[in-house]
């Protein structure tokens, strides 16, 4: 199973979601950048359970401790090694479910690759894993501050209902929905968009390794994801390319672009513009409605999911789009070090 995500700036992620503790290792963080518990709190926070309305309800303070990799608050260059205990979890929940191949989730497909699951709250599959993404993208997201780069998602759909200003907590359309859902024992689908500034032009590799595609494979590595577009999307597919060319115009000495439908990036390389990606996201899949499914004695059954699970995964899932980007951001800008022999020769003389 490969949990490693990068290659300047690497991250080890580890830990299930009812062990002991989860964490990652990062190595490739640069020495000199300040980094301590505390800069973990407000990320962590924002995904962690229990902290709003309309999410699972599991306890969890998720205070980060660094075991490695800093010295007075400062990088060390060595590898950084991040840990999040459990401190709620409810196994006995699963119990009833060791057997059983739950709809949506990884259960058969996990049972069908290793021969063996951790049936409690999903183990790997857990979106509690995203945890340990959070806190990587912490000190990522403080290497691409150094740099002007920064990046914010919001929620904008919660099923049918669009929520343009980001407020789904103020929207009472979307809240009435959440609530008929969990009235019901059911859950509804979402979508976030995520958007980027500060990057500079010229950030990303052509052909395998594009920016666009670096970025779409980070979202779609997000437990639920079902989609991501960048820029307009799949709009484009119904647009004239006179509609959907980005024109340039010289102003004050610069070049800019008359419009973003690109979403910041061109050819798989940043443009210079806002990067804008949309993710979206299926229901949850733990759901306490009765549904249809099989047990590993062969065997047909009716089976409701208990538990504490969120009825819908996008408020929570901001913060870790956000990570994940970073994450990308930061390697494809430590590539880019290396593009031009000026790049290079600037590199080392300083």
């Amino acid at each position: 199973m490969s949990s490693i995500f990068g290659h300047n700036f690497r991250v080890a992620t580890f830990g299930e979601s009812h062990g002991p503790a989860i964490g990652c290792v990062i190595d490739g963080c640069p020495a000199g950048l300040p980094l301590a518990p505390q800069d973990f709190a407000a990320d962590m926070a924002r995904r962690a359970p229990g902290s709003a309305p309309y999410a699972s309800q599991r306890k969890e303070p998720d205070a980060v401790e660094i075991l490695s990799g800093t010295f007075e608050g400062i990088t060390t260059g060595t590898p950084i090694a991040l840990v999040v205990h459990n401190r709620d979890q409810r196994s006995a929940d699963y119990e009833d479910i060791a057997k059983i191949y739950r709809p949506g989730h990884g259960d058969f497909t996990y049972m069908e690759k290793y021969g063996i699951r951790d049936h409690r709250g999903g183990g790997r599959a857990s979106a509690r894993e995203t945890a340990t993404r959070v806190a990587a993208g912490v000190a990522a997201k403080k290497i691409l501050a150094e740099l002007g780069v920064t990046m914010a998602a919001r929620v904008v759909a919660i099923g049918d209902v669009d929520i343009a200003d980001g407020d789904w907590l103020g929207n009472k359309a979307a809240i009435a929905l959440l609530e008929d859902c969990m009235a019901a024992g059911d859950s509804i689908g979402s979508k976030i968009i995520l958007i980027i500034s500060g990057l500079a032009a010229g950030i990303g590799q052509p052909v395998f390794d594009k920016l666009s595609a670096d970025l779409v494979k980070a979202m779609m590595s997000i437990g639920g994801s079902v989609g991501v577009e960048i820029g307009a999307g799949f709009d484009a597919t119904t647009s004239r390319g006179s509609a959907n060319n980005d024109g340039f115009i010289w102003d004050a000495g610069k070049i800019h672009k008359t419009g973003n439908t690109a979403g910041g990036i061109m050819a798989g390389i940043s443009d210079g513009d806002e990067i804008r990606i949309t993710v979206g996201f299926k229901p949850p899949s733990s759901i306490a409605m009765p549904q249809q499914t099989a047990n590993m004695d062969g065997e047909n059954i009716e089976a409701a999911i208990k538990g504490r699970h969120d009825p819908v995964i996008a408020p929570r899932a901001c913060v870790v789009a956000e990570a994940m980007a970073a994450m990308v951001l930061v390697n494809q800008v430590f590539d880019s070090f290396t593009d031009t022999m000026e790049r290079v020769k600037s590199s080392f003389r300083a």
